[in-house]
């Protein structure tokens, strides 16, 4: 029995094909997009969170709004800096990032997700 080139060279084969999806888009996945701010979020420079978390986490915080403003009928939120801000994506969010398009798609688009935000929220209207 001498076929340890076979097994060998089928060893490889195997590796090769089994790995080929991380190999193969390694170091060539598109940069993330950057999210066009509105004037007025240019103008404020700050948001509720800094822009780490809010790009990491906001879909946890926008959870913990609807949680907290639905079931416990709480619509204030205190951000890290101190500040207080009204708990809704309508009338804080938005308010700054009015346009949809520009802000949220770009990076839920990229991400490949579909957040269900506006299965109860009317789609903003766009203004630049």
């Amino acid at each position: 029995m001498n076929d340890k080139g076979m097994i060998i060279a089928g060893l490889i084969i195997f590796f090769t094909i089994f790995t080929f999806p991380i190999w193969y888009n390694h170091g060539a996945a598109a940069p993330p997009p950057e999210p066009e701010l509105s004037q007025k979020a240019k103008a404020a420079k700050t948001c509720v969170e800094d822009t780490a978390y809010m790009r990491t986490e906001h879909m946890h915080l926008l959870n913990q709004w609807r949680n907290t403003a639905v079931r416990d009928g709480l619509r204030e939120y205190t951000g890290k800096d101190g500040k207080t801000y009204e708990v809704s994506l309508s009338n804080t969010c938005l308010d700054c990032h009015s346009n949809k398009e520009q802000f949220c798609d770009r990076c839920h688009n990229y991400a490949s997700v579909t957040p269900y935000c506006w299965d109860c929220h009317t789609y903003p209207k766009e203004k630049m």
